[in-house]
């Protein structure tokens, strides 16, 4: 088995007593027993702001003479619709339609693209864009070159104002800002539902900005959050996480993620597949669960219709700390019929557990 990979901050999150599990191929923190657990961390980033060190995540460039019209035509959202110092979510899928990673892809210019994939694609994005780029275009992968910051929360712009970096970003919007010697790249965005920013610094930098915000984010009232606060924050908003509610067998469509496809254009991975699904109507859709009884909705469960017919499955599920219910995201049969208000059942490992169809997210919305 090959070795875990551990980010900038590994030494760090040994010293806050960290719970480390592989992510993605790398060991990353769980979560801060010692600062109390999920429950405290996902608290303090809904009323506060928490820190979280998402250095797991791709980074790549794609760059050279029309690098721009490149990336859009093969990932599925339109980068026409941006102007650069923007940052806009898009899709790679592959010619099934099927979702290959979702990611970030930020707008530098005309010939340059930066893009932020999840951990475990990375390299199969990486390769996919590189078979398919012209003479001229070059595609870089630099997962080890960058950390990447989360700043979320009410109180983020101050703690990115405590220590003088920009704040006063709109949402989706990035500025590269000097820090130290160097620069860090600041965007508005986020994977929780608050107002946020992620920060990707070269990877000197990652512990000296670490270590400064961190003591602001204490002085504030926040806490260092760990991958499990992130779950249950981004599992509140109805987010998809690749692997569970997106993947080579889910798409967009499926996943309410159509809004992230550009279907007016001429070209991009997938396209002919998504269309047909489109103008035929999906055979399942996403929705979101709510438990009635005392459940907690876990991956792979059976969901059933009140008659007890099978029509689906959770893809997503977790205990909803601002809930405090159950709550989970799953692939239902569009033939099913079912609407928000309507209650199905969940198979919890052998017991009916009754649930409420709803449309996510689960909670109200602050990243604006």
């Amino acid at each position: 088995m090959d070795e875990l990979r551990r980010s900038a901050l590994y030494s760090r999150h040994v010293e806050l007593g960290a719970k480390l599990a592989d992510f993605g191929g790398w060991l990353m923190p769980i979560e801060y027993p010692g600062e109390g657990g999920v429950l405290r961390e996902h608290a303090a980033v809904r009323e506060c702001v928490g820190l979280f060190d998402v250095s797991h995540l791709g980074k790549a460039a794609v760059t050279g003479s029309g690098a721009r019209a490149f990336v859009d035509s093969c990932l599925a959202n339109d980068l026409g619709k941006i102007e650069p110092g923007r940052a806009q979510y898009t899709l790679c899928c592959d010619e099934s339609g099927g979702v290959v990673d979702d990611l970030i892809a930020y707008l530098v210019g005309d010939d340059e693209v930066f893009l932020v994939p999840n951990a475990a694609n990375t390299a199969e994005v990486v390769r996919r864009l590189d078979a398919a780029a012209p003479e001229g275009v070059t595609v870089t992968n630099w997962h080890l070159d960058f950390g990447v910051l989360a700043v979320q929360g009410p109180r983020s712009a101050e703690a990115l104002d405590r220590v003088g970096l920009p704040y006063e970003l709109p949402y989706m919007a990035y500025v590269d800002a000097p820090f130290g010697e160097r620069s860090v790249r600041i965007c508005r965005t986020g994977y929780t539902g608050e107002h946020g920013y992620e920060l990707i610094p070269v990877l000197e930098d990652v512990a000296p900005l670490w270590d400064a915000l961190l003591g602001e984010v204490r002085e504030l009232g926040g806490l260092p959050a760990g991958l499990g606060a992130r779950d249950t924050l981004r599992t509140e908003m109805g987010y998809p996480l690749h692997g569970q509610d997106l993947s080579p067998t889910i798409s967009p469509l499926q996943a309410r993620a159509g809004w992230a496809v550009g279907w007016n254009k001429l070209a991009f991975w997938g396209r002919e597949a998504l269309l047909a699904e489109k103008a035929a109507g999906p055979a399942r859709k996403l929705w979101g669960l709510v438990a009635i009884d005392r459940a907690v909705p876990r991956p792979h469960m059976a969901v059933r219709s009140a008659e007890g017919k099978d029509i689906g499955e959770v893809t997503s599920g977790t205990f909803s700390p601002t809930l405090r219910q159950g709550i989970g995201l799953a692939l239902i049969s569009t033939q099913a019929g079912v609407a928000a208000g309507d209650e199905v059942v969940m198979d919890m490992r052998g017991r009916p557990a009754r649930m409420r169809v709803v449309a996510p997210p689960f909670v109200p919305s602050h990243v604006r």
